[in-house]
């Protein structure tokens, strides 16, 4: 596709827009990292809405409003002389530089799992204390979990295989189960916890990724259940005046149309 523009050109100008906003409009003017670090989020999660729904304008679009955090966030910060969005992408192009020296260096790897576990030595010798270091807080706690486990494992902290982790599932569902009968909730909440971190290292045996299966699960769930009240609906009821019976039966006269 013909540009009649270099990306440098369109970069500058993208900049310079968002350089004058930050001067002359009053909301821009007004935000700080902290007043727009909810929208960060919340943008980030649309570019994966927009991934999931295979919609490439709509990811154009996604990608170009996380492209303006990443921007103004570089400006809010470079107008008190912390850094520039210059330093932004300067330290980024050497961290991927370092950090794939079988590219730009002479490392031999033989897979993506010799890159992944190179990875994570080179991210302990730049200085972090622990090869857990950089999973956020802020994650989803699915997620979290898995990348826990998933730097772990980088670092030769894991199971065996499968079956002994299976083991493990089974032996906390135990624990929960007698939890869940003799103790207090603080405690059943801990072996319910102890319960999904051991499904979640099942699933990364199984190259499952546990957030984005939940996901599925939930939108399978609400996509049935809003049918549901559809059918209802044609009868004139709503689901508190329709028995758990007949509720089941449209459930699964959906669930089978659906196969």
């Amino acid at each position: 596709m013909a540009r009649s523009r270099s990306t440098s050109g369109h970069f500058e100008e993208f900049l310079a827009v968002v350089r004058r906003l930050r001067k002359d409009c009053p909301w821009d003017r007004e935000q700080t990292h902290e007043s727009i670090r909810h929208s960060l989020i919340e943008e980030t999660y649309e570019v994966v809405e927009a991934i999931d729904r295979r919609n490439p304008e709509e990811l154009k679009s996604e990608l170009g409003d996380l492209l303006l955090h990443v921007a103004l966030h570089s400006v809010i910060a470079e107008e008190s002389r912390e850094f520039s969005l210059e330093d932004v992408l300067a330290a980024e192009t050497s961290k991927l530089i370092r950090r794939h020296p079988h590219v730009f260096g002479d490392v031999k790897v033989t897979s993506a799992k010799d890159v992944k576990a190179n990875w994570e030595k080179i991210k302990l010798k730049e200085g972090r204390s622990s090869a857990l270091d950089g999973v956020p807080r802020e994650l989803p706690a699915l997620l979290r979990a898995f990348r826990i486990q998933e730097k772990a494992s980088k670092v030769g902290f894991d199971w065996a295989g499968k079956e002994d982790v299976w083991k493990k599932v089974t032996e906390e569902l135990g624990e929960f189960r007698s939890a869940e009968e003799d103790a207090t909730t603080s405690a059943i909440e801990e072996e319910f916890g102890d319960l999904l971190f051991s499904l979640v290292n099942y699933a990364r045996f199984l190259s499952v990724n546990p957030e984005l299966a939940l996901r599925k699960t939930a939108e399978k769930f609400e996509r049935r259940f809003r049918k549901v009240e559809i059918e209802l609906r044609k009868k004139g009821k709503t689901p508190e005046e329709a028995s758990m019976e007949e509720m089941d039966l449209l459930w699964n006269a959906e669930k089978a149309a659906r196969r």
